[in-house]
């Protein structure tokens, strides 16, 4: 199941924007979504920033609150999570290395007055390979109040993408994504960023909807985030994005089944495994039991 992006594709919209994102390793799309989508959204939250003590480490910063599963705290995360021309270059960015893409993580993050800067990072090195030519994840990032210099703006090293066996940039080549509620700051996975500075006497509060190639274990487990009685409220999109969709070839199973099938009434009987195989594999299959597989074949060369 995807998300509808035929007539933004149609348009160019999708295509204009991947590009600049390739280009630069980061994008910000002004007017993305409503500022009362953003306000309601931010109300929900409301309480949850309250409530949660400030983080502890080095890398997330003392001055800091997040957290996370997001889903299960405000219905409007939805027009966020499934923003149709966000998903569209996300799709275009990642979905040629993956069978299906999924939620790596949605985070809420304050950053306090006196918050310092975040050590520049790269999301993609919480996996231990690389790949070259081929994207892990995109982040995007709605701010709920300003982001400005001052406050603490998200800093991008523009160009970092293309300049990843060096861990450390100059810090005078890095911008600030300064940005309004409204608007949506893009950025790859290999692309060098950090939380920057709050020399301000005020809060800055947004969040992270980040979304990674379907075979890479995510860093919020979205089974524990959002357990079947929880996602069975969602819309089957969402679902399937919050992890319960298989990957083709049989990742991601239960019970050797996709795991949709917790979302439907079942009354504990053994179900029986059913593949999960692209079109590719199952030829490659077919072949094999008809004897037309030539001897020394590699799977590589049949796909």
């Amino acid at each position: 199941m995807t998300i509808a992006t035929d007539a933004l594709e149609k348009d160019g919209q999708v295509e204009a924007w991947v590009q600049a994102l390739m280009k630069n390793g980061y994008c910000i799309i002004p007017a993305a979504i409503s500022t009362d989508q953003v306000a309601a959204l931010a109300a929900d939250l409301e309480g949850d920033f309250a409530r949660t003590p400030r983080a502890s480490g080095p890398f997330y910063g003392s001055a800091t609150r997040r957290f996370h599963g997001l889903l299960r705290r405000s219905a409007h995360m939805d027009g966020f999570v499934r923003h149709k021309l966000v998903y569209g270059i996300v799709q275009a960015v990642l979905g040629g290395a993956c069978d299906t893409i999924q939620l790596n993580l949605t985070q809420a993050i304050e950053i306090l007055p006196g918050g310092d800067i975040q050590p520049p990072h790269r999301d993609q090195d919480m996996w231990p390979v690389r790949v070259p030519g081929i994207e892990y994840l995109v982040n995007v990032m709605w701010p709920f109040t300003p982001y400005t210099h001052e406050n603490g703006a998200t800093r991008i090293w523009p160009g970092s993408h293309r300049r990843q066996d060096e861990l450390l940039l100059d810090p005078a080549e890095a911008v600030s994504a300064c940005m309004a509620p409204g608007e949506a700051l893009l950025f790859l996975g290999s692309t060098l960023h950090g939380g920057g500075a709050n020399a301000t006497m005020v809060p800055r509060r947004g969040m992270i909807v980040s979304y990674s190639l379907g075979w890479l274990k995510p860093y919020e487990l979205p089974w524990l985030a959002y357990p079947p009685q929880v996602a069975r409220a969602f819309h089957p999109e969402l679902s399937a994005l919050a992890g319960y969709r298989a990957h083709r070839p049989n990742l991601g199973t239960y019970e050797g089944r996709c795991p949709s099938v917790l979302l439907e009434e079942h009354d504990g009987t053994p179900l029986g495994a059913v593949d999960a195989l692209r079109p590719e594999q199952e030829a490659l299959i077919a072949r094999f039991y008809d004897g037309s597989l030539p001897i020394g074949f590699s799977p590589e060369s049949q796909a």
